[in-house]
């Protein structure tokens, strides 16, 4: 009976373990892989010390990456519009604490990612070291 509990328990916590809870199906963004490093002892980074502040970093993600200090910690998101095909859309702006897609003016919170369409924003993974942020897919 113990081997059989040892066994349900065994299995139990391995189907409960998972790196990260990110779902990234979106059938309009294709999923690309990088990562890159965001040193906010940067002039151009340091807005990223304090809450409610973000930036667009060009050049990564579908067209580019929003990364935002929510107080609590940092969420990075696609700066492409989640509900539209990239090629239609220039990428989003940042207005205060929220997305805005410039195709349709949809605005995201930047907080949870989420809009009044059916697909929230594109997010990706975050690690901080420091005043130093690696944000990857």
């Amino acid at each position: 009976m113990k081997k059989i509990g040892l066994f349900l328990f065994t299995v139990f916590f391995l189907l409960s373990c998972s790196d990260n809870d990110i779902n990234n199906n979106n059938p309009y963004l294709p999923n690309y892989s990088f990562a890159f490093d965001v040193n906010m002892s940067l002039p151009l980074y340091s807005s990223l010390l304090y809450p409610s502040n973000g930036i667009i970093y060009n050049g990564q993600g579908v067209k580019g990456v929003i990364v935002f200090n929510t107080g609590s910690g940092y969420v990075a998101y696609d700066a492409a519009c989640p509900n539209q095909a990239p090629t239609s859309c220039t990428a989003m702006k940042i207005e205060g604490i929220n997305a805005v897609c410039s195709c349709d003016e949809t605005q995201y919170s930047l907080f949870t990612g989420l809009g009044n369409k059916q697909y929230p924003l594109k997010q990706y993974r975050v690690e901080q070291n420091g005043t130093v942020l690696r944000v990857y897919n």
